[in-house]
């Protein structure tokens, strides 16, 4: 029967990808210490947050498990400088969102030559339109269930596997 390694064991490579997560309206302080921790799992530079967010440290660290200390992040107020900032890094910016004209998540195209911004949206009303509006494309995951939506971190989960695995 095969050993289950820990943490000091395993054999993944460890390295970032050219690739932000941009949360826009996430406040719920569990779902924030989750992304951290995916974010960090999956090699994410960077995390950038929407809105009127708090990051509580006491509340973020029992998902998050320290890793808030560990990925760079930057709260932005509003979508108007969160444009600004993306259209200054040149991102390819990529919405996470169920619209009439999304595309399933793996038939979007990750360019080589360029950064790659994922948005994924509040826990009620999804990624702002303003923010739509400067996506290069819109991707959603396909489900077969009755239901149309999962947990945000559950989907940033699903779309950073599919993204980094066309980075590597």
């Amino acid at each position: 029967m095969p050993r289950q390694l820990n943490h000091h064991e395993t054999f993944f490579q460890k390295r970032k990808f050219p690739l932000i997560l941009v949360c826009d309206g996430i406040t719920f302080q569990p779902n924030i210490g989750s992304l951290f921790r995916i974010a960090e799992a999956f090699g994410v530079e960077k995390i950038i947050f929407i809105g009127e967010v708090a990051l509580t440290p006491r509340k973020i660290n029992r998902t998050s498990r320290n890793t808030h200390l560990m990925v760079e992040h930057l709260v932005i107020k509003n979508h108007e400088e969160a444009i600004s900032y993306l259209s200054g890094g040149n991102y390819e910016i990529v919405a996470l969102e169920i619209t009439e004209n999304s595309t399933p998540l793996p038939k979007i195209n990750v360019p080589s030559n360029k950064p790659v911004a994922l948005i994924a949206g509040g826990e009620v009303s999804g990624i702002n339109s303003v923010l739509l509006k400067h996506a290069n494309q819109i991707a959603h995951i396909e489900m077969f269930g009755n239901n149309s939506s999962m947990n945000v971190v559950q989907a940033v989960g699903v779309a950073l596997y599919d993204i980094t695995s066309k980075m590597q």
